[in-house]
């Protein structure tokens, strides 16, 4: 059995005279520029990585690097160039975001990770499910049998959860599913307990109007994702399994929040207490040795690597040691993860000289 390390949570401090990226991110210059931008070109034209649509490298508070490329298919317009201005979709890195939401309702005192998940399909005391404690839905521990498979053909709640018959309901598709392993004992990523954690979510801050009007005003509006569009199912829940669209630069001021320690402009947004919790691993995914905590990915590394992390390769990485981010969208397939974060050591090794 794989044990998981211990790690110090850490987070580095806005540079003093270096603007926050509210509004306009601020642009510099590495000492090995040239380095650092050769590594990004790689993941536009290395066929190990692409296609890649955008890169956003960022330390120091300041944007190093930024490149798009490919194009944005819509069913019912022609192709469009990607660039700066493109919606990108987060995939599971709506994972990630969840977690900052969940924190403030923690932080309030409204949610508590040791009390028992509040779903109505579980409230039977007799119902094994009833033991799920939130914690348990954050670490993905829950112990329910859902299957996360991205092949046609195969079982797939993750599909069918997101385009067949639960998509207007993700959280009570899930729900309904029984249990396989006791409660808290045992690791399986699910995309459908993030959506259960989301209903959760709309159960105190409200469904539909009044759950997108929370993320606006927790999380997108105080950090300037201004682009950021964030999906709900038919019942009103965001599915934040899955689905925010914004501009990479967007997402990059995410990654920023997180490696303020949920603080932006002098407001702690997020308590840092919270904000730690995405750094501490409790599991190792057997398949690729990874490390997951509350919904983030964690790389154990010497410079405190995290990352939210989405289908086909998105990620925000998040570097505290570096003070840095880096950001990746495209379509890279699931059996190309190690040239791709082979790739993301480089550009790390880069920014660390």
């Amino acid at each position: 059995m794989v044990s998981v390390p211990s790690v110090q949570p850490r987070f580095a401090a806005q540079p003093d005279g270096v603007a926050w990226p509210t509004r306009e991110w601020p642009r510099g210059v590495h000492a090995r520029q040239g380095e650092l931008d050769a590594a990004v070109d790689e993941m536009f034209s290395d066929a190990d990585l692409a296609e890649t649509n955008a890169v956003v490298v960022v330390q120091g508070g300041r944007v190093l690097s930024e490149r798009y490329g490919g194009e944005q298919f819509y069913f019912d317009r022609p192709a469009e160039p990607i660039t700066a201005e493109s919606q990108l979709l987060s995939w599971s890195m709506a994972k990630s975001m969840l977690h900052m939401i969940v924190g403030t309702l923690v932080d309030e005192g409204r949610l508590n990770p040791d009390q028992l998940a509040p779903v109505k399909e579980w409230s039977a005391d007799d119902d094994p499910r009833h033991q799920i404690q939130i914690r348990d839905l954050l670490a993905m521990r829950d112990g329910l049998a859902f299957v996360e498979e991205y092949q046609i053909g195969q079982t797939s709640h993750v599909i069918e959860m997101l385009w067949g018959d639960g998509k207007d309901d993700m959280a009570a598709f899930t729900a309904a599913l029984p249990l396989i392993h006791e409660p808290g004992t045992f690791f399986s990523y699910s995309s459908g307990t993030t959506n259960i954690l989301s209903r959760v979510v709309a159960d105190l801050v409200g469904y539909g109007d009044d759950y997108r009007a929370y993320l606006e005003r927790r999380l997108f509006h105080p950090i300037g994702m201004t682009s950021a569009v964030a999906t709900f199912d038919t019942s009103g829940v965001f599915v934040a399994s899955s689905f925010v669209h914004a501009r990479a630069l967007d997402f990059a001021k995410f990654g920023l929040l997180y490696l303020r320690g949920g603080e932006w402009e002098g407001r702690q947004l997020v308590s840092r207490e919270w904000a730690a919790t995405a750094q501490v691993p409790l599991s190792v995914e057997a398949s690729s040795g990874w490390l997951y905590s509350w919904q983030w990915w964690v790389s154990g590394d010497r410079y405190g690597t995290y990352w939210a992390n989405g289908y086909e390769g998105q990620m925000i990485s998040i570097v505290p040691e570096l003070d840095a981010i880096i950001v990746r969208f495209g379509h890279t397939p699931e059996e190309n993860f190690e040239p791709r974060m082979a790739w993301r050591e480089r550009v790390i090794s880069i920014l660390a000289r």
